[in-house]
């Protein structure tokens, strides 16, 4: 919706992208990692977080995707492969005639662009609901905090899955829908690794590590460089510090 009723500028991408990468680093360390170590010590931990980040490695390197407005690895390819979308003519079916009205795309190839930063988006979202799943399975009140702050980290990805959709002509109503789809995959996440978890009880821990090496390696490998590219030094630092501080805040609140 924030990037529906307004574009945010660069010192505002930079903050928010900054605010996301603090939650994150924060959370996985302070919460996950240390839990997992308490819990089962410092080898689960360790292979936990290692297996989690290589993980997030093998699906950025194998499913192309775009991640913030950038190309990762063959999608440049796969951009210039795809043939120009039309949007002249009677559509084919009755749901790509509604498409086709409600929207007057101008920018093709941008509207492809924003296609795939969805589809990363969602991707990344997949593992991210592994760690509500997990904490949640660790103690509900864990989990809830776990939720609440991925609930503040979502906030810029929603951001950065609307504003090319709409950019290239997509109506507003549709890049919500994308966003907010994108984003439902995160629950999904939550499900698969309850109901794993649930199962083999013992690998709790292991669990809880896992999503904090997934996390580390998608503020490592996303958030900071491209905050730093995109927005303002200043407000990106102002942003990963605030970011901490609210994770320190809720956590004290649940006492977690």
């Amino acid at each position: 919706m924030i990037a529906i009723i307004r574009t945010p500028g660069k010192r505002s991408f930079g903050f928010l992208m900054g605010l996301t990468a603090g939650v994150m680093i924060t959370l996985s360390f302070l919460e996950l990692v240390n839990e997992a170590w308490q819990l089962a010590g410092f080898w689960t931990a360790t292979l936990g977080f290692g297996a989690g980040a290589f993980f997030m490695l093998f699906i950025d390197m194998a499913l192309p995707h775009v991640r913030f407005g950038e190309r990762e690895n063959s999608p440049d390819s796969v951009l210039d492969t795809i043939e120009p979308v039309r949007f002249h003519g009677p559509p084919g079916r009755h749901r790509q005639g509604q498409f086709y009205r409600r929207n007057r795309i101008h920018n093709p190839k941008l509207f492809q662009s924003g296609v795939l930063l969805s589809v990363g988006i969602a991707i990344h979202n997949l593992p991210e609901g592994f760690a509500v799943g997990a904490g949640f399975m660790h103690d509900p009140a864990f989990g809830i905090f776990i939720a609440l702050a991925i609930l503040l980290h979502n906030i810029p990805e929603g951001i950065a899955t609307a504003m090319p959709l709409c950019k290239s002509g997509v109506c507003k109503w549709d890049s919500f829908r994308a966003a907010f789809l994108s984003g439902m995959v995160e629950p999904i996440g939550a499900l698969l690794a309850a109901l794993f978890l649930s199962t083999f009880e013992g690998l709790i821990p292991a669990g809880l590590a896992f999503a904090g090496g997934v996390m580390m390696f998608i503020t490592l490998d996303e958030l900071i460089p491209t905050a730093r590219e995109h927005g303002h030094q200043h407000y990106t630092a102002i942003g990963i510090i605030l970011g901490a501080l609210f994770v320190f805040i809720l956590s004290g609140l649940f006492g977690v």
